[in-house]
């Protein structure tokens, strides 16, 4: 069974914007790719940087800290054997939901 969770309202975040939201107990990063919402673990795997403070390039997140990349779609990193945990996003009344296991 999996959960829905309200994390923000679409109006905020516009398309190649990302933010850290907080869904249950988890802290998510939330990414505008042109109009789609995708939503991936926040913390970077190299040294925990917030990855949700990054920026987006195409539909890479780029950490703040050391500018490790990640897909927001997949959770890839490019060029390292990397990979973050990824969360299905709904949108429901203007609102954006993340889908928790």
């Amino acid at each position: 069974m999996s959960n829905l969770i309200s994390v923000a309202k679409v109006s905020d975040l516009n398309p190649g914007e990302c933010k850290t939201v907080t869904a249950g107990d988890r802290e998510l990063a939330l990414a505008n790719i042109g109009g789609r919402f995708y939503a991936c673990d926040n913390t970077c795997p190299h040294q925990g940087g917030p990855l949700g403070e990054g920026t987006i390039d195409g539909q890479q997140v780029i950490c703040p800290w050391h500018g490790w990349r990640f897909d927001v779609t997949t959770g890839k990193s490019p060029v390292m054997p990397v990979k973050i945990d990824t969360f299905e996003c709904v949108i429901e009344n203007g609102e954006v939901k993340v889908r928790l296991p």
